[in-house]
């Protein structure tokens, strides 16, 4: 029975790679995905509450548009939030 030793390097670079990883996903998805989101859409994509939605409309963290009675927002611009939080 062999015993391997876990290093704080070897988890930094597991860390890496998986961050690559997930970025080069995303970057794929973000090919395949549309331009403008409704909220519904984007309520899935990042898991929240229609209220947490409302507030980062509020503070202007997320910017949208409103065409008619429907509001769509920019996948672009949530892609930037996902990255910085």
């Amino acid at each position: 029975m062999a015993v391997s030793i876990i290093t704080k390097e070897d988890l930094h670079e597991f860390k890496t790679e998986l961050l690559e990883e997930i970025k080069s996903l995303f970057h794929i998805k973000t090919s395949e995905q549309k331009l403008w989101l409704r909220s519904s859409e984007v309520k899935a994509l990042l898991k929240i509450s229609s209220g947490t939605l409302q507030n980062l409309r509020i503070n202007g963290t997320l910017r949208y548009s409103k065409v008619g009675g429907t509001i769509y927002y920019n996948y672009q611009d949530i892609e930037k939030l996902f990255n910085e939080k």
